[in-house]
Formats: C-alpha cells, sequence, structure tokens
C-alpha cells in the first residue's frame, strides 16, 4: 500500500521516538498496513487525516459490510495495553474492541467500532462539553483486570521528573514551577487514596460521537491510580481560549472546583495533578521546539 502518512503523525512520532526511529518505523509501515488490513480481513476506505498523534487511523469496512476503523501503532505506544483496556470496558464509555484479545491477529494493530471522528465534545458549548466529559469518564473508572500490566501514575510520572527537572536547569525562569510541580506530585504519591483503571489522556478531544451511544472515549492511554489524575488533563481542555479571556484565571481555578465537586475528587489533589500535568506538558513542548503549546501550558499553570 502506497501512501503518505499524515504530517502530524510523522511529527508526533519524531518528537516522542526521535527522528531516526520514527523514519524506521514510518518506513515500515505501508508493510504493516497491508498485513493489518489482511489480518483482520477489511477493506481499505482510506486514511484518516490529520489522524491521531500517536498511531495511523485507517477507515476500513469489515466483510460484511460494516465500518469500522483500523489503528496501527509503534509498540512504543502499547497497543497491547490499549487493547487489554478497552477489553476490560467492553464498550462501556469507550469505544468498541471488534476483536477480542484471545482471536485477535497477532501485531499491534487494534480493530474498533467506527465513530463519527469530525465530531468530539470540542464542537459542544464549553460548559456542556464538561458536563457530557464528566460522565463519559466516570464509566471509566473501574477496578483494574486481574493480573493486568498497566503502570501506576506514580510509575509513569516518575518517568517524567528528570525531563522536568533538565528544562529548568535549561531556564531558570521555569524554576519556579517545575519546584512547585514536583513538590505537588512527590505528596500525591506517596498517599494516593485509590487504584483504579485510568484513561490516562482524557480530554474533550478523546470523545467522540457514535451511534451506539452519544459519546465514546478513544484513544486511551490506561494506567491505574486515582481519578484526580485523570481529571487534570481536562481542567486544562480549551486552553488557548482561557488564556484569551480576561477571566481565564478564575475560569480555570472554578473548573477545578466544579469538576472535582460533581466527580466527588478532592479539590486540592485535583489542583496539584492538574499543576503537575501542564507543567510536565509545556516543558515537553518547549523541549520540543512547540514553543506557544508550550508556553500556553506553562501561563495556565501559573494561574494554579
Amino acid at each position: 500500500m502506497g501512501f503518505e502518512p499524515p504530517q502530524r503523525l510523522v511529527r508526533a512520532l519524531g518528537e516522542t521516538y526521535g527522528d531516526a526511529a520514527a523514519a524506521e518505523w514510518l518506513g515500515r509501515l505501508p508493510a504493516l498496513t497491508d498485513d493489518a488490513l489482511s489480518a483482520h480481513s477489511v477493506s481499505l476506505d482510506r486514511v484518516c487525516a490529520p489522524g491521531g498523534r500517536s498511531s495511523l487511523v485507517l477507515l476500513v469496512h469489515r466483510a460484511d459490510g460494516t465500518p469500522a476503523v483500523l489503528k496501527v501503532a509503534p509498540a512504543g505506544a502499547g497497543p497491547a495495553l490499549e487493547r487489554a483496556a478497552l477489553t476490560h470496558w467492553n464498550g462501556w464509555g469507550a469505544v468498541e474492541l471488534l476483536t477480542a484479545a484471545e482471536t485477535a491477529p497477532s501485531g499491534d494493530a487494534l480493530l474498533l467500532e467506527r465513530l463519527h471522528h469530525e465530531v468530539s465534545l470540542r464542537s459542544l458549548p464549553e460548559a456542556k462539553a464538561l458536563l457530557e466529559a464528566a460522565g463519559i469518564v466516570r464509566r471509566l473508572w473501574v477496578e483494574p483486570p486481574a493480573g493486568h500490566a498497566f503502570e501506576t501514575v506514580a510509575e509513569r510520572t516518575a518517568g517524567q521528573v528528570e525531563p522536568m527537572s533538565a528544562a529548568a536547569a535549561r531556564d531558570p525562569q521555569l524554576e519556579p514551577l517545575v519546584s512547585a510541580a514536583l513538590a505537588a506530585r512527590g505528596e500525591l504519591v506517596q498517599d494516593a487514596p485509590e487504584l483504579l483503571l485510568l484513561h490516562g489522556n482524557f480530554r474533550q478531544s478523546k470523545v467522540l460521537s457514535g451511534e451506539r451511544a452519544p459519546w465514546l472515549a478513544v484513544g486511551p492511554e490506561p494506567l491505574t491510580g486515582e481519578r484526580a489524575y485523570d481529571l487534570a488533563r481536562l481542567v486544562r481542555d480549551r486552553v488557548e481560549d482561557l488564556i484569551a479571556s480576561p477571566g481565564g484565571a478564575a475560569t480555570a481555578r472554578r473548573r477545578v472546583r466544579k469538576l472535582a465537586d460533581s466527580l466527588e475528587v478532592d479539590q486540592e489533589r485535583l489542583r496539584g495533578w492538574t499543576l503537575f500535568r501542564a507543567v510536565e506538558s509545556g516543558t515537553r513542548a518547549l523541549a520540543a521546539g512547540r514553543t506557544q503549546d508550550g508556553e500556553l501550558s506553562l501561563e495556565f499553570a501559573g494561574w494554579l
């Protein structure tokens, strides 16, 4: 199969794995795609563009004519863990996996029900979007399956400490925010109140319109931990609009209170994880040369 992968995917893979490793996988992508199409017995409609940042998303049809989506991802993106999480949720609040783990073809491709990829919660007014998002994420917070291989919040965030510290060393102006974020993490991981299965990257753009249900979550980066961690990325949604608004700081703090209250999450724990995740995202974006994204996230973090 000959095609050009979406540029958003190319850029994101380079940022995540380095240009050399990304180029190596992208070079194998046509063959991987052909193998996945054959293994899942589906025919290609088209490549979804701009698509995702961690996988190639293909719109396909099954042999009986049912529309579906085929995701082809590098092993580093954790497709096996995504499969495990989607299997455990079994369509409750999340996109449905169309091939069970025990019968799925070998490889890292996932065959999923097709949703309306062009319609996410970001298409709704902000207040309605946050309300719908809260209802969806609540469904995903369940006990993890026995014998699971998901990392914990403490484990995932431990790997982010050194890059954040390095960012502060390069730019001393970042040091106060980075120190505050790392201090918050240090306190939060010491006394986590629960260990639930989390989406890991939950935000409005990860909830798409569907036929089986009005809204369903996609693209999990699953891990286990407390609900406040999972909500933290949602608090920062539409950050560009918040920054442009004269009342953005007050709105951000109000979001923390409203989401914490509506989902019965400790407000201070949500504020702490929101601070950490905003600073981590901001420093990572700056290191990758995405200056505007980085500055938006860091300005938001300063409000907290």
